[in-house]
């Protein structure tokens, strides 16, 4: 919204997101069989990103931009397993797509890329960064880059689930974050931009770096459960993440024209930054109850979440 390019310095927000990702599934891999791990987030995901793509492709209909890429192209709309075709007049939509194309690869990849840790964990985690190297030298660029940029972090959400980063000694863990920082800040900054998520081979490392910091250390939610207000907002956010990450650009990108209507310039942008909140609150209030449709697991309210304790995970 603000266009503060530093924050993904200050907190690699994708990276972590990553990291926790594959920790979850490395835990839900241990409870249950691959496909239905598979199956529970395909539940999860596809039918919000089904209703978001019948809207998007409404939206390029009517104003008689819908691209003709190809039938098989048009199969990832179905399942996002490629980014789906578009127009540019609908990018401001359909550019944060990239990230559930990389989330839904890596949790296809996880049941062997899981096996294979297991057995050597230190040359899988490093697989995806040679990848993206040999990415970097063809520039080569697309689903495979994303896949590899946070593919370390995923593995490192292995780590963290099975001890390994708390075993670890911490001279030697920070040693290894210090050079993966160092290098992705090196690499960053011998280009133009100052936007990591724009870098994939800075992004790949920092994040990594980050990452081996942040899960290592001992972090409970003891604390949240005393604050009432603060854990329903939590909760909230968890039961409609994927409806919120759909729908934040677009209530980004038309937040402008309805505060112009609403002459809420008068505010400046903390005026236009409250009516992209107030239509992104609106979209989890319309839409955000079909991510409960097909979902096999706990029920959220439409804005609340109460999941059943699991035993042993606060």
């Amino acid at each position: 919204m603000f266009g503060l390019a530093w924050l993904s310095f200050a907190f690699p927000a994708m990276g972590v997101m990553f990291a926790v990702g594959g920790s979850l599934v490395a835990r839900s891999l241990d409870n249950a069989p691959a496909g239905t791990v598979i199956g529970n987030r395909l539940r999860r995901l596809l039918p919000a990103y089904w209703l978001f793509g019948i809207v998007v492709l409404a939206a390029m209909l009517i104003e008689g931009e819908l691209d003709h890429p190809g039938p098989v192209w048009w199969l990832t709309w179905l399942v996002p397993f490629a980014d789906p075709p578009g127009s540019e007049w609908v990018a401001p939509a359909t550019e944060v797509l990239w990230y559930l194309v990389t989330y839904l690869w890596l949790v296809v990849l996880s049941p062997l890329a899981l096996w294979a840790y297991r057995r050597w964990p230190v040359r899988t985690a490093l697989v995806p960064l040679a990848v993206l190297g040999v990415a970097e030298l063809v520039s080569f660029d697309g689903v495979l880059t994303n896949v590899a940029t946070f593919g370390a972090c995923w593995v490192a959400g292995f780590a963290h689930r099975d001890g390994a980063l708390r075993r670890m000694s911490t001279g030697l863990l920070v040693l290894l974050a210090g050079v993966c920082l160092g290098l992705g800040t090196g690499w960053a900054v011998s280009h133009s931009t100052p936007d990591l998520n724009e870098i994939p081979v800075g992004q790949a490392l920092y994040s990594l770096g980050f990452v081996l910091l942040v899960m290592r250390l001992p972090v409970t939610l003891d604390w949240l459960r005393r604050r009432p207000a603060l854990d329903w907002c939590l909760r909230t956010v968890n039961a409609r993440a994927v409806t919120i990450y759909l729908w934040h650009n677009p209530a980004i990108a038309v937040c402008f024209a309805v505060g112009d209507a609403l002459q809420v310039w008068r505010f400046g942008e903390l005026g236009y930054f409250a009516v992209a909140v107030a239509m992104l609150v609106a979209a989890v209030r319309l839409v955000g109850w079909v991510e409960n449709v097909w979902y096999i697991g706990p029920r959220a309210t439409p804005l609340g979440f109460s999941p059943a304790p699991v035993p042993g995970h606060p």
